[in-house]
Formats: structure tokens, C-alpha cells, sequence
């Protein structure tokens, strides 16, 4: 019987099934961080039931982490002892944890990416949502709720109903500065925050098959923002080289092995899919939203729409923007590229790129933050951190950061923020604060400029 990628990796860790009814998944790998791991320690110890494979769990500090002055005590009470409990239930549990200061520390799914913990054909959880970043290496990877933490945690498995599959095929050669961001917010503005309801995406066609690694966890992140369980795609010998000689992937013959096994995991052809959609990418262009919800996007040459639409009236209102209105021109006093979503190396390449010899626009607050203290040392290495410097940015330290109000992080109410993180709601970066997702590159274009700027145009540099 065809099968799907989806299909291959999920039935090889099926455990056991109950006929027409839910299944126990075996999880490879359990990711925790701080927020979401205390009640389910507690959960645990109060039913006097063990951690059943601690070696199977890797712990970050990252979603209540400061990113200024690390090295010294955190200030924000709730933060500080959420940080302590993590350590403290690590430490009683022999599970490996990558505290503050520690060089592998980092954003959960930007550190296990680069270690080599995420290979393909894995299962991985965390409780988080945008765990279906990991899909980009042909694993299931989704989020979790904090009683399912509990779940793995007592038996490293869940008992699940099967998703739906959906494949998004996307064929063609994307325009200049068109980046896996803008592919992925073109994707959500053309079908929907719940189109991807109840499904598992498969990403296929010539688009995602000539991304870099770093671009397909970009798009696989930001499947959940469809109402997705979480997105995959097929891995190649990109995938490979990626994860050859990180620290925790197979070394010599073993990963000869692997990558054996790693090739069977494509689709078959003549596999079928619940739901398929077909995008041309000579249609996609730079891409930024405009409402407060990753759905209300456009192109930067487009107008608001002006549609007789309750919840555009409510999320304009919300965001004191008019229908029928170009952002081009737009002043924003604040921009952050990081989270999940765009703190990567090549990230910061492109914003690099862009702004070496230009100066930021003096309105401009820019918050770059790398995703793991790996990332701040290629920065480093590579000089990107020089030319920041010297355009007027200021480089923090690694965590989630402006991503979601829980840190010293915000956008103060009112203001507005071009944002590479991954939503965009009523008061996610701070109460009050007006989110514009988009690219690293816009993102840095608008920096420099103070303003939104069309960046499918050259700049004009003034006399």
C-alpha cells in the first residue's frame, strides 16, 4: 500500500492501536523548556510515578529568559523561579539541561536543530506549539499540552487519533528577495488560519526542495499558524549534510546507516492526500501583514483589503490602520528579528547583507536576537556583529525574546513593530503593541528607513 512521508514515519511508532480509535505513539524525543515543564514535574511527583526515559528528554531555558545581563541573577521574580524549578526538577531526574551561560543554550528549536538532536524519521514533542519546526527534517514533530508533558514523561508515548494529511506543493523560481518567510505568509494569507485544521502538511515541490535548512524550519514553524498539527518535508541531501558532524548525530558508519534509512522517507507516488493545494512561486513576493492574525497578509505592493469583513473592521481598528491603505511609507518605531521562526545564521546574514554601510534610522528601536549562544558565536565569527555595531544596532542575547510578552521584551502599547517572529495577535508582543510579520530583509530595510519600504525596488540613496 502507497504511503505518504506522513504515513512512513508515524506507523513505524505506533505502539498499539485501538480499531476505528486512538493510537499510543512511541515519542523519540521530549523537548522541555521552562514554562511548560513545572506542572507536569509536579503532576508526576505527587503520583509517585518516575520519569520513564530521562535520557530521551533535553531541557533549554528560553521563553522567561532576559536577553541583557545574563550573567547576572534574573530580575522578574515569576522568571527566576520558573528558571530555579527547571533546574532544580533536572537535576533530580538526570535529564540534560542547557541553562543560561551554558554554550549550547538557546530558543528549543533553534538549539535542537544545530546539535543534530532532530533527525529525520524522529517523533518529537514539546509543549510548545511551534515544535512543528523540527518537520523540516522529515520528522512529526507538534506541541503538546502540559498533562501530555506528564504523558511522556510517565511512558514516552501518547495516545493520539491520526491526523488528516494535506500536501502543499509549491513549483517555480521565487523573485529576488522573496524568503522562505514570504513563502510561508503567502501560503496562510491564501488559504487561512484553519485550513490546516485537523491535518499534517507535507511541503513538496521545487520551492522547499531548493531551501536551505534553515529556510524549510522557517516554514515548517509557521504551519501551526494554519491550524495545522505540524508540517514536514521530505528529507535529501541537504537534510544530510546538515546533520552531518553536529554533536548528537550519528558519527562514521552509523550515519552511513541512517541516511539508508533517511532516503526511504518520501512519499510514494501514487500515495493520496486528504486535502492538496498547488502554488505557483512566480506569484509570491515579499510578503507583510496588516490584521492580528498571521492570515492577514499581503504583498508589500498590495492595499488593505477593503472588504465588508466584522473581523478585518476589528483587527484594523485594533491596529489604527484604514482599509484600501499601503504600508509602504508606514512609520514603525520598532523592529525584532528573532524567535523560533528567523534567529538563525542565515538570518542574520540577510539582515547583515542589507545594512552594511547604511546607518539605523534614529525613530528605529532594533532588537536583534539570536536563537542560541551557536548563532551568537557565528555572528561573531563571521563579523556580522561588527557591522551591526557600527549601522546603530545592538545585538542581545540569545532567547524568545519580543516573540510573546513573557520576558523584559515589549513593544510598548500603541507602538508599532515589523516583527520576523511568528504571530501577530492582540497584545502577543506586549499589551497594546501592533505587530507586522515579515521577513528578516523587510524587517531590516525598515530599520534603516524608519519606515515600511518596498524592498522589490532599489533604494535610493538620498543626496
Amino acid at each position: 500500500m502507497a504511503k505518504t512521508l506522513f504515513d512512513k514515519v508515524w506507523d513505524t511508532h505506533v505502539v498499539d492501536s485501538i480499531p476505528n480509535g486512538p493510537q499510543i505513539l512511541y515519542i523519540d524525543k521530549h523537548l522541555i523548556h521552562e514554562v511548560t515543564s513545572p506542572q507536569a514535574f509536579n503532576e508526576l511527583k505527587n503520583r509517585n510515578i518516575p520519569i520513564f526515559r530521562p535520557k530521551q528528554i533535553v531541557a533549554t531555558a528560553d521563553h522567561n529568559t532576559p536577553t541583557e545581563n545574563q550573567h547576572l541573577p534574573v530580575k522578574d521574580e515569576l522568571s527566576r523561579n520558573q528558571l530555579q524549578q527547571l533546574q532544580q526538577n533536572c537535576d533530580a531526574h538526570g535529564i540534560e539541561l542547557y541553562a543560561l551561560g551554558h554554550q549550547y543554550n538557546g530558543i528549543v528549536h533553534v538549539m535542537a536543530p544545530e546539535l543534530g538532536i532532530t533527525q529525520p524519521g524522529m517523533t518529537l514533542v514539546c509543549g510548545d506549539s511551534h515544535t512543528s519546526t523540527h518537520g523540516a527534517f522529515g520528522a512529526i514533530a507538534f506541541g503538546i499540552g502540559t498533562s501530555q508533558v506528564a504523558q511522556v514523561f510517565a511512558s514516552q508515548s501518547l495516545l493520539l487519533k491520526k491526523p488528516k494529511k494535506m500536501r502543499i506543493t509549491v513549483n517555480g523560481n521565487l523573485h529576488e528577495n522573496v524568503l522562505p518567510k514570504d513563502v510561508i505568509l503567502y501560503i496562510i494569507s491564501k488559504l487561512g488560519t484553519d485550513s490546516g485544521t485537523e491535518h499534517f502538511i507535507e511541503f513538496a515541490g521545487d520551492v522547499f526542495e531548493n531551501m536551505s535548512m534553515e529556510g524549510r524550519m522557517t516554514v515548517c514553524n509557521m504551519s501551526i499558524e494554519m491550524g495545522a498539527r505540524g508540517g514536514m518535508i521530505a528529507p535529501d541531501e541537504t537534510t544530510f549534510a546538515y546533520v552531518k558532524g553536529k554533536k548528537f548525530a550519528p558519527k562514521g558508519a552509523d550515519f552511513d546507516t541512517k541516511v539508508a534509512y533517511w532516503k526511504t522517507l518520501k512519499t510514494d507516488a501514487s500515495a493520496r492526500f486528504d486535502t492538496e493545494y498547488t502554488f505557483d512561486a512566480s506569484d509570491i513576493m515579499p510578503m507583510i501583514t496588516f490584521g492580528t492574525n498571521p492570515g492577514m497578509g499581503m504583498k508589500l505592493t498590495e492595499n488593505i483589503p477593503n472588504a465588508n469583513d466584522s473581523n478585518l473592521e476589528k483587527s484594523l481598528n485594533y491596529m489604527n490602520l484604514e482599509k484600501g491603505a499601503s504600508l509602504v511609507g508606514q512609520k514603525v518605531n520598532y523592529v525584532f528579528i528573532g524567535s523560533c521562526t528567523n534567529s538563525r545564521i542565515e538570518d542574520f546574514r540577510v539582515a547583515a547583507n542589507y545594512v552594511k554601510g547604511k546607518q539605523k534610522a534614529p525613530n528605529i528601536n532594533a532588537w536583534l536576537v539570536p536563537g542560541s549562544q551557536l548563532v551568537v558565536k557565528q555572528i561573531q565569527e563571521e563579523g556580522l556583529d561588527k557591522i551591526f555595531q557600527e549601522a546603530g544596532f545592538k545585538l542581545r542575547q540569545p532567547g524568545c525574546s519580543a516573540c510573546l510578552a513573557m520576558n523584559d521584551d515589549k513593544i510598548p502599547a500603541g507602538e508599532y513593530c515589523v516583527s520576523t517572529s511568528n504571530r501577530n495577535f492582540e497584545g502577543r508582543q506586549g499589551q497594546g503593541a501592533r505587530t507586522l510579520l515579515a521577513s528578516p530583509l523587510v524587517a531590516a530595510a525598515t530599520a534603516i528607513a524608519g519606515k515600511i519600504v518596498d524592498v522589490t525596488v532599489p533604494v535610493l540613496e538620498e543626496v
